[in-house]
């Protein structure tokens, strides 16, 4: 009885309060989102180091490694401030995508490696974006504002890379 009517109190304390302790769904669903995101950079990042030919793309992924890892952890300080618990894993998607480029190497991993990055980091772009100008809680909206400009400097750096002129603008 007594877990229940915790559960009860979070619920009500999520739904009425007009106090910044409860993330919605929205900025909720956004930080678990980025975080299964941030996992799988820094997962590729590091295939990118073992598996890639070209020096610009062993450099590319030793930055997101950096990058990434130091987003996760200011992401981990804005959920907790919010109490969301976030995922620590990437999602079933990004896994298999690490799963499938770790079967490359050399050129082939390049080309792969430049292309996914273009489109994710258009994507990632896209919902940073959408938290920054619309979130509802504030540290994981001023996460979203603060990470914006780096995601665009990576989108930047993997147009760039070896393979990446293939991927056609839009993707």
């Amino acid at each position: 009885m007594k877990a229940r009517q915790g559960m009860m109190i979070v619920a009500a304390g999520c739904l009425f309060s007009t106090a910044a302790w409860c993330a919605s769904s929205s900025d909720a669903n956004f930080a678990k989102k980025a975080a299964q995101g941030g996992v799988a950079e820094v997962s590729l990042g590091k295939l990118a180091e073992s598996h890639a030919q070209s020096a610009d793309v062993k450099a590319f992924g030793q930055k997101m490694v950096q990058d990434h890892g130091a987003a996760n952890d200011k992401l981990k300080v804005a959920a907790e401030q919010e109490h969301i618990q976030l995922p620590t894993e990437p999602s079933s998607k990004d896994q298999a995508n690490i799963n499938r480029l770790s079967s490359l190497q050399g050129a082939a991993f390049d080309k792969a490696y430049a292309e996914m990055m273009v489109k994710d980091h258009r994507t990632d772009i896209a919902e940073f974006k959408r938290e920054a100008q619309h979130g509802s809680s504030s540290p994981i909206q001023s996460f979203a504002q603060a990470t914006l400009p780096t995601l665009q400097e990576h989108l930047q750096m993997a147009e760039k890379l070896p393979g990446a002129a293939a991927t056609p603008d839009g993707q």
